[in-house]
């Protein structure tokens, strides 16, 4: 037992015998708890610890949960809870002094949660106290890579930026390529603790011309060194881009001929349309001299070339 459980069981005996009677520590009570807990960041996590005694009808009288810093975070007193901080409650929501499950009920786990946590316990018939504790866990994002410059290709320099957050507690970024063999010389590797107490994990990777693989995979490993997520990064060929030109040339080898004939077809369009146009205006006044001087003219409405015609014929008619 370390000098901060004595110190606590000190308090106890105090808060006791203010109660009214004093018991002191007895084999025939004892606290059992589970050693360690995992919870999950941001879901409920239990510290489960049950009261267990040799003589039956046993009556709780005090039950205290402390941070092995002495922070008090849930204190039940002379037949009422005394202290209570806001997340903190006991398992059972109808829990009594007949009820011997003590365990504690973390809401929404945060990481400054992580750590030891004493349980004390008075009955009528002695006391006892154990610890426990509670180890944090926040699963990492999905990573993402970002290449400087934005395209690289083969035999020439750049680096790839690969970037992971929302994990807890701290871990790590690897960099494989496209045969599995890991490049731990060529990255650097940084992590930072946010406000939320979450970690965001940061690698860069430096390519350098002649030494550039196809494919790169960039993992995220937990703080047990267990990998949870990975991306995979593609840096075309120089023959991919050789073949894109080709496509690029053929498409345009293709495209200009079309250009061309159709620019051919409207010019002759052009052309056949001035023609018939100038045709036509050409054979229009021809035909009035053929035409003898008591021929008549059939008139029809709306047509104002015919007008003028039928206008001279009847000029020529009165000069007669």
């Amino acid at each position: 037992m370390n000098m901060a459980s004595i110190g606590i069981i000190c308090i106890f005996s105090l808060i006791y015998i203010s109660a009214g009677t004093a018991t002191a520590p007895s084999a025939f009570v004892t606290v059992q708890c589970k050693p360690d807990h995992v919870g999950q960041y941001g879901q409920q996590s239990l510290l489960e610890c049950v009261v267990n005694a040799t003589q039956k009808d046993v009556t709780i009288r005090v039950v205290a949960w402390k941070k092995a810093d002495e922070t008090s975070l849930l204190v039940f007193n002379k037949e009422k809870i005394t202290t209570q901080v806001p997340g903190y409650m006991f398992a059972e929501p109808s829990w009594n002094t007949k009820n011997m499950n003590i365990s504690l009920l973390i809401n929404n786990t945060d990481s400054k949660d992580e750590g030891g946590y004493v349980c004390m316990v008075m009955t009528d018939r002695g006391t006892a106290n154990n610890q426990t504790r509670l180890k944090v866990r926040a699963k990492y994002n999905k990573p993402t890579i970002k290449s400087v410059p934005e395209t690289i290709i083969e035999n020439a320099d750049g680096s790839l930026a690969c970037t992971s957050s929302g994990g807890y507690p701290e871990g790590r970024l690897r960099w494989f390529d496209e045969h599995n063999v890991e490049w731990m010389k060529s990255a650097q590797m940084e992590a930072e603790k946010t406000q939320s107490g979450l970690f965001k994990l940061s690698s860069k990777l430096t390519l350098l011309r002649g030494s550039i693989f196809s494919k790169y995979t960039c993992k995220v490993y937990n703080a047990n060194g267990d990998a949870e997520d990975e991306v995979t990064f593609e840096i075309p060929s120089k023959q991919e881009g050789r073949e894109g030109e080709k496509e690029m040339n053929s498409a345009s080898k293709i495209v200009a001929p079309l250009v061309v004939i159709g620019s051919l077809i409207a010019g002759l369009l052009l052309v056949v349309i001035v023609y018939r146009r100038r045709s036509q205006q050409a054979r229009r006044p021809s035909t009035a001299p053929l035409m003898s001087d008591h021929q008549a003219v059939p008139y029809i409405p709306g047509d104002e070339a015919d007008d003028h015609q039928q206008m001279d014929i009847e000029s020529q008619k009165s000069l007669a």
